[in-house]
């Protein structure tokens, strides 16, 4: 690398850092100002808890989430800053092609795209974890939604010859009613698990069937057993019973992608949900080299309104992407719908926005 490469990569670095350091306390901020009265409607909740177990996490999630945003900032800044002060034509004039002059930043997209990925896929879903168990604790205790408390007409394939159907569950307290499980060879029924009551018992992961009866099909005739209450097994839990994406959000991707190969075996009808947060964490980090592109492209050359047009119009830009993002999460949830497809939307439409810029920029 030559000097005026390490000129424009600590420049680079330094902007991004800066950049981020600026967002980071103005979402904590208001953070702070929307949560205040939960934090204090619990006396015996102490300062070092919410600094330990939520705004440590919280820093490093959202950290991640704006590290675009604060990537397409700081090139923008810099180059127009570049650019303004006649740096770039003196650089043009030796000779330095568009593409050449790209490589720096190249390098520094790529430290940030590999830093995100490793975020990405491993820490933030980790943190996400301990930050949501804070929320669901203190925050949203008084929130949860009907929906997701109650389960009805549920059903689960937990091998390849085991069906369960529940018509009603309830997972605040893990009772459900009306249970069946059946099982089957080929597609004959051998035998047939059924109850008035299901419990689920957390903490040794059993359940507990009450008015039970058990019938085991055989040519002749049949078998048929019941009782009061039976404690069992089964190879599932409340989770698998509740699909939203905040399960999907505290899975390492390789726990995420097990659990998605798991009940795609078990017939689950729809997993887009995870199947949007698993590809939004290798598409999110990949825009750094889109968004640098269409960054140093815009303020490549000097501009009547200087930085503060280029930054206008990068905002814009930067509006216009979340929402397109958005726009493709949601839609790539829809079951039935090619969920890689949608999520890489945003980039296939600003890719060919980098391109238009980047030939632009070459002439």
């Amino acid at each position: 690398m030559k000097i005026i490469d390490w000129y424009i990569l600590k420049r680079f670095l330094v902007t991004f850092l800066f950049t981020l350091l600026i967002l980071i306390p103005i979402a904590i901020a208001i953070d702070v100002s929307e949560k205040i009265d939960n934090f204090l409607e619990h006396p015996n909740l102490g300062i070092s808890e919410v600094l330990n177990d939520y705004y440590i996490n919280f820093i490093i999630y959202y950290s991640n989430t704006f590290m675009p945003l604060a990537l397409f900032i700081a090139v923008i800044l810099f180059t127009s800053k570049l650019s303004s002060n006649t740096e770039i034509i003196a650089i043009t004039n030796a000779k330095v092609s568009f593409t050449r002059f790209l490589y720096p930043y190249f390098i520094g997209a790529s430290l940030v795209t590999l830093l995100s990925l490793a975020m990405n896929h491993y820490v933030v879903p980790k943190s996400s974890k301990i930050r949501k168990g804070f929320e669901k604790k203190y925050i949203n205790s008084s929130k949860q939604s009907n929906a997701l408390k109650y389960v009805s007409n549920f059903s689960l394939q937990l091998t390849d010859s085991t069906y369960i159907f529940i018509r009603s569950f309830n997972t605040a307290n893990n009772m459900g009613y009306d249970f069946n499980s059946e099982t089957y060879d080929g597609i004959k029924l051998i035998s047939k698990l059924s109850s008035d009551n299901i419990m689920y018992n957390p903490k040794d992961s059993t359940f507990t069937l009450t008015g039970w009866r058990k019938r085991l099909i055989y040519e002749k005739r049949d078998r048929i057993f019941s009782g009061n209450k039976l404690d069992t097994v089964f190879n599932f839990s409340t989770k698998d019973l509740v699909y939203k994406s905040a399960f999907a959000q505290e899975m390492p991707s390789g726990e995420l992608l097990k659990y998605i190969n798991i009940s795609k075996k078990r017939g689950v009808k729809n997993l887009n949900a995870y199947l949007v947060e698993f590809y939004k964490r290798t598409s999110l980090p990949i825009a750094s080299y889109i968004l640098t592109i269409i960054a140093v492209g815009l303020s490549f050359r000097k501009k009547r309104g200087g930085t503060g047009v280029n930054l206008a119009i990068g905002v814009g830009i930067m509006f216009l992407y979340v929402f397109f993002m958005k726009v493709g999460e949601v839609l790539g949830s829809v079951a039935g719908v090619d969920s890689l497809a949608y999520v890489w939307i945003p980039n296939i439409i600003f890719g060919v926005v980098a391109i238009y810029l980047y030939l632009n920029g070459r002439k």
